[in-house]
């Protein structure tokens, strides 16, 4: 069986294409978004999922979120007694997702379409089919999200040429693509974005306010990083009630202490223009490479919880002129994106034949020196051969000339970017190929071949010798079975929770975290609730324990307002 799946910063969802649509599939909790969170409870037991998140406040040292930012980085977090990358994490939150399918579908999944920011870069990508290899999975394609969400608006399905802009801004990425469908083939015009730009930074702000608006009674908590998650979710849910209302209270309890601060949504505004201003480069750099005037686009497609917030609509609708279209759930297209390309993949026969392309989200290219005027070298230069936005599968050749005399070996640096100089490029493989002795100028010829799934081929040709030189870029781990079963049986072997436990282990936490966080007669209700809640627990009827989980959130909607995902 082979499903989609969203694996987003923020949270992440999975999606089957059955009986003719796709569907997406409810969590062990119920719910079809799962939080990207992950946490070490005490007795050592992992946590996947709005669990994790719960404990985010509480337990901040023992909980990991928003990690997909930092996919294809070293960067690790240590919860418990050990360090997890960025890709290891996701591994648990793709697990967790495999887990609720099987559990739906009541069979094997062992397959699936994985969805990454379009403008991930090469490192990235392969985090990113790493963490699904960690999962148990066997990737079949990554997807661009964007591209993702075209197919769950149906474009898959129309019979007539047209083009549309997609505009993805989710909780830690912001990503545009123009996609076009003619003649049963689905092409990527443009793919481009700010890898960190999302809900996330609008977060931030708010934070920023009630920070600057109480410095003084907390400057000497101001790096505790239990204060901060605190006031993260505060800041979360007036990000989220700004989207309806012209004002929202963040309010919290800070070592015994209450605080709140009304926020204005022209306030929030205000703060936010600079980050209005940077969704505006990737939309004119699409169109650009492109070469299409808003004017030629069918529709404008909104996709990412964050293109809720009004102010983000408008100045959408300010840059094409026009009111863009949201009529799916931004929050879930890309998983029903992602279950249609399964279908695809699986030829469901419900699915009318289609080709779907995509193209470089970066240039690619190698070092070379330049010879100046005067005689000298300038070193480190940029030389691209597959141009971003190129509609891959795509293999494209250039040739270049050894620089001195008597020169015996080129060494060729392969980077992906966009910057003149190397160095401000990523570098992701070299090789160095031998040249016979003789008079600068022998020709050397380098082809780049790309395709789908984020192999780059590289053929070098020395054309006196005839030597051939060829490289497959790949990264350490990539097709290194050994390494990968190793890395995957460590994380299996990780005390995970029960299925049946983690709806009550959810709300436990949820209520721990509302004890912290009110003081006076909400919290000793607060407490008499989770002693209550305990008690029916310690009885082990199921049936009422389901009951009383019930009684128990809603007695918490009364206090702290409506969980979020």
């Amino acid at each position: 069986m082979i499903i989609g799946i969203d694996l987003g910063t923020t949270n992440s969802a999975a999606a089957v294409w059955k009986d003719g649509a796709a569907t997406l599939i409810p969590n062990r909790l119920g719910q079809t978004l799962t939080p990207s969170a992950v946490s070490i409870d005490d007795d050592g037991t992992l946590l996947v999922g709005l669990a994790a998140r719960e404990r985010q406040a509480s337990h901040p040292h023992a909980t990991a979120s928003a990690f997909k930012r930092y996919m294809g980085t070293r960067r690790t977090t240590r919860l418990g007694d050990r360090n997890y990358s960025a890709e290891e994490l996701s591994a648990l939150v793709l697990r967790s997702l495999k887990e609720d399918a099987e559990a739906f579908l009541g069979e094997s999944v062992t397959e699936a379409v994985i969805t990454v920011p379009a403008y991930f870069n090469d490192q990235q990508r392969k985090a990113t089919h790493r963490a699904g290899e960690l999962a148990g999975l066997r990737v079949e394609r990554l997807i661009n999200e964007p591209t993702a969400a075209a197919l769950a608006y149906g474009i898959h399905n129309l019979e007539r040429e047209a083009r549309f802009f997609v505009f993805d801004l989710g909780g830690g990425t912001f990503d545009v693509s123009i996609v076009e469908i003619f003649e049963g083939i689905i092409e990527v015009r443009a793919s481009t974005g700010d890898n960190q730009l999302g809900g996330e930074d609008f977060n931030e702000l708010l934070i920023g306010l009630m920070r600057a608006r109480f410095a003084d009674a907390w400057k000497a908590s101001e790096r505790d990083d239990a204060l901060y998650q605190k006031i993260r979710e505060q800041a979360e849910r007036a990000r989220r009630d700004l989207t309806t209302a012209a004002s929202a209270t963040m309010r919290m309890i800070w070592k015994d202490e209450p605080y709140e601060l009304e926020v204005q949504a022209a306030e929030f505004e205000a703060q936010a223009a600079p980050l209005i201003e940077r969704l505006r480069e990737p939309v004119l750099r699409a169109l650009r490479d492109s070469d299409l005037r808003p004017e030629a686009l069918s529709d404008i497609i909104l996709i990412g919880g964050a293109t809720r917030m009004p102010i983000v609509r408008r100045a959408v609708a300010r840059m094409f002129g026009r009111f863009p279209n949201a009529t799916v759930n931004p929050d879930e297209a890309v998983a029903l994106g992602a279950a249609v390309q399964a279908g695809l993949k699986a030829r469901d026969s419900a699915l009318r034949e289609v080709v779907v392309t995509d193209v470089c989200p970066y240039s690619l290219g190698v070092n070379i020196s330049r010879q100046l005027p005067g005689g000298g070298f300038e070193h480190g230069l940029f030389s691209p051969i597959l141009e971003r936005n190129t509609v891959i599968p795509a293999s494209r050749v250039h040739s270049f000339e050894t620089i001195q005399d008597n020169q015996t070996e080129v060494l060729f640096g392969i980077y992906q970017g966009e910057a003149r100089l190397v160095r401000d490029n990523v570098a992701i493989g070299e090789t160095r190929v031998k040249v016979p002795r003789g008079p600068a100028g022998q020709q050397i010829q380098v082809r780049f071949s790309y395709d789908v799934s984020g192999l780059l081929e590289v053929d070098i040709l020395v054309e006196k010798s005839g030597q051939r030189t060829s490289l497959v870029i790949n990264d350490d781990h990539v097709g290194d079975e050994a390494a990968i079963a190793e890395r995957r049986a460590a994380l299996a072997a990780l005390k995970t929770h029960p299925r049946e436990d983690e709806l009550n282990r959810a709300a436990l936490a949820r209520g721990e975290k509302c004890f912290e966080n009110f003081l006076g007669d909400d919290r000793a209700i607060i407490d008499h609730l989770i002693t209550q809640f305990q008690a029916v627990l310690d009885g082990q009827d199921p049936r009422a324990v389901d009951h009383a989980r019930k009684d128990f959130h809603e007695a918490l909607d009364r206090i702290e307002g409506e969980r979020f995902l």
